[in-house]
């Protein structure tokens, strides 16, 4: 018996050796969309179409799939730029290194382009599906080990009338949703009306979060925030502009719920100045905002070792970007504020099967498949194939 486990053992590792050695072939580009059932509008701009960019990585014996997506109105990237960045600077970096050298990618990456964050996450993304696949384990084994089989969600809502706003937030929470996140910034005395209709309708197990995405000055933000704090508002994300980090400090000194950095944290180096400045409560961590698995890791240690919570988010996202973003959420253990990862669920069909989102509402399903654990739809595989 000694013998036969010996052998299954050896057999096992010279598969992951020949695995680990591959590298990587060719790396390609597809458009694929879907349309918002309702507009998704934020402080910045509405969005009536989900576009999204699929990466496809290939090594000798595996395929990867990653997505991102520009969210102009969000990043200022555009699609077009996105394609350019990946087919002229990124994949001629990548081509031909070793699949499994994640940081290595990330290195060469890094040396053919400042920045680009969201052209970079695709490739990791695509890198990761690839290892996964290649070895036949999910993806959060190669991000150390999942620590939730299931995933909170938050369900997330746009700038909308408050009417019908307050009406989604219910019947949502009556669908297992225990969080709820809708969007400011267009006006304050709307937003403190909004937030306390919402307070006096939902049930007192459901949590409210607001996202400003930077649409105010700390002038018109503090006051705003002491009435919606005494409504029962249980957390504010980015009220103010991104590089206004002293601005954002004095609001997580001087408010009891808990302040969350977005705009503000685009790099590991953000991370360290947010924590360095005690600017906020809680992270928001986007896989596409920060460049990939690998960035967000990082980012996520640190506000392990800041004490500092995590909020996995999304642009949002299609289905591919989506899974990934909930694997990433499941592997670590400081994701504690429920995810944002409704994207498949805000658009006409989506491009992967959306149970793991579905069929426990408010909790994302982890698959178990290899890699990110999910499968186009046979019309796009068809395309990026």
């Amino acid at each position: 018996m000694a013998e036969v486990v010996v052998a299954d053992v050896m057999a096992a590792a010279n598969d992951v050796g020949a695995a680990g050695a591959q590298t990587i072939t060719a790396v390609s580009t597809t458009v694929v969309s879907r349309p918002y059932l309702t507009p998704f509008e934020i402080s910045s701009g509405s969005t009536p179409t989900l576009e999204s960019v699929l990466v496809r990585i290939t090594a000798q014996d595996a395929v990867g799939i990653g997505e991102t997506t520009a969210m102009t109105a969000y990043s200022g990237e555009t699609t077009a730029g996105l394609i350019d960045a990946i087919q002229s600077i990124l994949a001629p970096a990548v081509v031909g290194r070793p699949l499994f050298d994640l940081a290595g990618l990330h290195q060469h990456m890094d040396a053919a382009v400042r920045g680009r964050s969201l052209a970079k996450a695709a490739i990791d993304m695509a890198a990761i599906d690839a290892q996964g696949r290649a070895l036949g384990v999910p993806a959060g084994v190669l991000l150390g080990g999942r620590v939730r089989e299931t995933v909170d969600m938050a369900w997330v809502i746009g700038l909308a009338e408050i009417e019908p706003a307050v009406a989604e937030a219910v019947a949502k929470v009556a669908e297992g949703y225990r969080h709820i996140k809708v969007k400011g910034g267009h006006d304050p005395r709307r937003d403190i009306e909004l937030v306390t209709e919402l307070c006096r309708s939902l049930p007192a197990e459901a949590e409210l979060a607001i996202d400003f995405n930077e649409a105010y000055d700390l002038g018109t933000a503090l006051p705003m925030l002491q009435r919606m704090q005494r409504a029962g508002l249980v957390l504010a994300e980015q009220p103010v502009p991104g590089w206004d980090v002293a601005g954002l400090a004095r609001l997580t000194q001087a408010l009891d719920l808990r302040v969350m950095a977005d705009e503000s944290i685009q790099s590991v180096h953000d991370a360290m100045r947010l924590v360095r400045r005690g600017a906020c409560d809680v992270f928001n961590i986007k896989l596409l905002k920060v460049g990939g698995f690998y960035r967000a890791r990082q980012v996520a240690a640190i506000a392990e070792a800041a004490g500092i919570a995590v909020k996995v988010g999304t642009m949002p996202e299609l289905g591919i970007a989506t899974m990934a973003a909930a694997h990433f959420a499941a592997a670590t253990p400081v994701a504690t504020v429920p995810a944002d990862l409704v994207g498949p669920l805000l658009v006409d069909g989506d491009i992967v099967d959306s149970a793991p989102f579905t069929s426990r509402p408010g909790h994302a399903v982890l698959p178990d498949g290899p890699g990110l654990g999910v499968e186009l739809v046979a019309s796009i595989a068809e395309v990026t194939g």
